[in-house]
């Protein structure tokens, strides 16, 4: 298996980097543009406000959303400054973004990427964990109604509806959503409007557009739900 790189690289939106894995644990920033980023776990949003720590020998792939330059770090196992059994979000704050980017930097000496790793590594201890992530459905049954739900959406489907068309009963969808998720469906689909309102606004769309596209009946309330769940409006999130 490679190594995780340390380095930075511009991708363009709708670059898409194949599945894979490292030897060693990752983190990875973008200081501007989206990266959605999948796992066996589930997936997750990294834009210029959070960063994903990716344990070692986790298989992940990459799908970028606008310009992008996005920031690699490879951690060696022996020291596992987040969680290792699974992917973790941490919120980059003004220094971590600074030196998150200034360790990326090509050609950098080895003494000082050394000593920007120690402050690094002394960040991410301190670091508040923000989870965002839509976690990834075992279950053929499951899998089936969350594609039909994420295929539009813009249109409200009720758990009944989907029960019927993925040919299970309503009583079980529900119970699989719970059981495999840990949340309702109500909460699995506002999670994933959410996810799908950040690369919306990422992308350049407008903050109306984006409400109606996820299926909010008023902007006031995408904007007010937007704000409670990731702590910005979408209009400085789009902005940013």
């Amino acid at each position: 298996m490679p190594i995780a790189p340390t380095h930075t690289v511009l991708q363009s939106g709708g670059d898409v980097i194949d599945r894979h894995q490292h030897d060693e644990h990752q983190l990875i920033y973008v200081s501007s543009g989206v990266v959605a980023i999948r796992t066996e776990h589930g997936a997750w949003v990294a834009s210029n406000d959070r960063a994903l720590w990716i344990p070692a020998r986790t298989w992940h792939e990459h799908r970028f959303y606008g310009a992008t330059n996005f920031h690699t770090i490879g951690f060696d196992t022996e020291h596992a400054w987040l969680p290792t059994d699974s992917p973790t979000v941490i919120v980059v704050d003004p220094l971590l973004r600074e030196l998150l980017v200034a360790l990326t930097v090509d050609d950098l000496p080895a003494r000082q990427a050394q000593h920007i790793r120690v402050v690094v590594a002394d960040r991410l201890h301190r670091a508040a964990q923000r989870p965002f992530m839509l976690p990834a459905p075992s279950d053929p049954r499951l899998a089936d109604a969350c594609r039909r739900v994420e295929a539009d959406l813009s249109i409200p489907r009720s758990v009944g509806w989907l029960a019927t068309q993925v040919n299970t009963g309503e009583r079980t969808l529900s119970r699989l959503f719970r059981s495999e998720f840990g949340m309702t469906y109500p909460q699995w689909r506002t999670r994933t409007r959410l996810f799908t309102a950040i690369v919306l606004l990422s992308q350049g769309e407008t903050v109306t557009r984006t409400a109606h596209a996820t299926g909010w009946a008023t902007t006031s309330a995408f904007v007010d739900t937007f704000t409670r769940a990731l702590g910005a409006t979408p209009g400085s999130y789009r902005h940013r």
